[in-house]
């Protein structure tokens, strides 16, 4: 017999050997001795209160065993001689379409404008210590896309998009911790996810799919709304049948493209903002209502924040415990912030993107000559503004909180995570009305709500600006162009998802929709 029960169990009783066994036997009314085996299916901490509760959602097996064997089988089979389907990109939604090709008996061919995981370090130590951005090879472009070097958080709201069980499963199927199948808030981190993208590679080679590394698409051949061929940057031409487009967010020369080419594409509203950083210690306090250091079972604190203010929702993004920034910038002349953390988020500061919805029909009138691609230039344009604040390169403009909502120049700083480095800079006269007023009273509203965050040991960094893409790529029910036949757009580049997990179940969805068409 399994039974599924919950348990509350507190930060003393946490540190004693087989709690869940003797509260599950207590529960339950049964000898402990009957009892085959505790297994956690969930796992979250609350923290509201002083006295800190573990609620756990467990499997009680009484006189039966734990099945040895996943419900998820992935089988994958030969598909060297088969039909072809093109993926452009190889970030989390292309891999997961690759594999569901595989899956489903067919070929994917990955076009990736990036290097792979080994040579792609290359660059990204380039940008932290030399400042030289590589325009294909950076924190978001190459093997993994923007997630490899991210902290690999795998929480997302899209439940109804697909099996998301089906997609932790199968990264752990491909190398990550079981735990992630356990946590309320699941992560992998920065350290280990290069691994498990490595080993996807490999599953993908190992049965006939192929992956062009370094291999940029630089425009699409149509004839009759019809997509018949892609161009690479060697000049080579590819004929194609159908084409998962994977690009990501960050692909800003694909949307160009389309919109030279008058392929459809929608401009859609999207958030913009800051990093904010504190010394880890200080988030701890707080959430764990301690004085000191929090106790070694808790891990590193995190917290989610929002607030209407001037009828634009300002929250917190992409929240990093433990983790540290990293310079996102896509191309020379611009700087671009995010964060990140390693699995044990042991590092010793704390950052979140703090961001202001932006609404594409109101808030960019002088951008409308742009037309569909208006909000991507406002957002190259604040990060042409960093750039030139952080003294023209990878340095990044910042300042003290407290000074910023208050409107005062920084004269120094506070110590940081961000490698590249800082330099003080009025971010409260250089941000757009629309989002330093916003921020600013968001930050204050903040302060209020945890007290002891509204503090100048606090830097701002900026800016946060590629929280999710610019522009939406339509597509019909079947997830095919709603104009151009063969392309299907796919992901956080389309417009369709929110990070790994929403882009990865996207991926899958497009495979499905293609071969469906076949």
């Amino acid at each position: 017999m399994v039974k599924e029960i919950q348990l509350r169990v507190n930060l003393i009783e946490e540190k004693k050997e087989n709690v869940l066994l003797f509260k599950a036997s207590k529960q339950l009314g049964v000898d402990k001795n009957e009892i085959s085996a505790v297994k956690v299916l969930r796992k979250s901490i609350d923290a509201r209160k002083k006295d800190i509760i573990f609620n756990y959602k467990v499997a009680v097996y009484i006189d039966e065993q734990v099945p040895e064997k996943s419900d998820y089988i992935f089988e994958y089979k030969d598909v060297s001689n088969a039909k072809e389907i093109h993926i452009v990109g190889f970030g989390p939604a292309g891999m997961y379409a690759a594999l569901r090709c595989i899956e489903l008996g067919y070929k994917p061919i990955i076009l990736e404008r990036g290097k792979n995981v080994q040579n792609r370090r290359r660059d990204i130590k380039a940008i932290n210590r030399d400042h030289i951005v590589d325009e294909d090879s950076n924190y978001c472009f190459g093997e993994g896309g923007a997630g490899t070097y991210s902290d690999g958080k795998l929480y997302t709201r899209s439940l109804k998009r697909g099996d998301v069980r089906r997609i932790f499963e199968n990264l752990v199927f491909h190398g990550a911790t079981e735990q992630i199948l356990v946590d309320a808030h699941p992560h992998i981190g920065t350290n280990k996810l290069p691994k498990i993208i490595e080993n996807i590679r490999e599953n993908i080679l190992k049965f006939g799919g192929e992956i062009h590394f370094e291999t940029k698409v630089t425009d699409f051949v149509i004839k009759d709304n019809k997509l018949q061929a892609i161009q690479l940057h060697n000049g080579k031409e590819m004929a194609v049948n159908s084409v998962i487009l994977a690009t990501g967010h960050s692909a800003r020369d694909v949307y160009e493209l389309l919109h030279k080419k008058e392929i459809r594409i929608k401009a859609k509203s999207f958030a913009m903002g800051v990093r904010v950083e504190h010394p880890q210690e200080i988030i701890d306090q707080i959430q764990y209502h301690c004085s000191g250091e929090r106790d070694e079972l808790l891990p590193a604190a995190a917290y989610s924040l929002v607030q209407q203010v001037n009828n634009r929702g300002v929250y917190s993004f992409c929240m990093c415990p433990g983790g540290f920034i990293v310079p996102a910038a896509t191309a020379s002349g611009e700087v671009v912030v995010n964060g990140m953390s390693p699995s044990r988020r042991n590092n010793k500061f704390a950052n979140s993107g703090i961001v202001v919805e932006l609404d594409i029909d109101k808030d960019f009138k002088k951008y409308d000559h742009f037309g569909e691609l208006r909000g991507l230039e406002f957002q190259k344009d604040l990060e042409k503004i960093a750039f030139l604040a952080g003294g023209r390169t990878q340095a990044a403009p910042a300042q003290r909180l407290v000074d910023f909502v208050d409107g005062k120049f920084s004269t120094d700083l506070n110590e940081t995570s961000y490698q590249p480095g800082l330099k003080s800079a009025p971010m409260h006269s250089l941000l757009p009305k629309i989002i330093g007023s916003r921020l600013r009273k968001g930050f204050a509203g903040f302060g209020q709500k945890m007290h002891g965050y509204y503090t100048n040991e606090a830097n701002i960094i900026g800016v946060e600006s590629r929280t999710s893409s610019p522009i939406n790529i339509p597509r019909k029910v079947n997830l095919e162009h709603t104009d151009i036949a063969g392309l299907f757009p796919c992901g956080e580049g389309g417009g369709y998802a929110g990070g790994i997990v929403s882009a990865a179940m996207d991926g899958e969805r497009c495979a499905e929709a293609v071969i469906a068409k076949f």
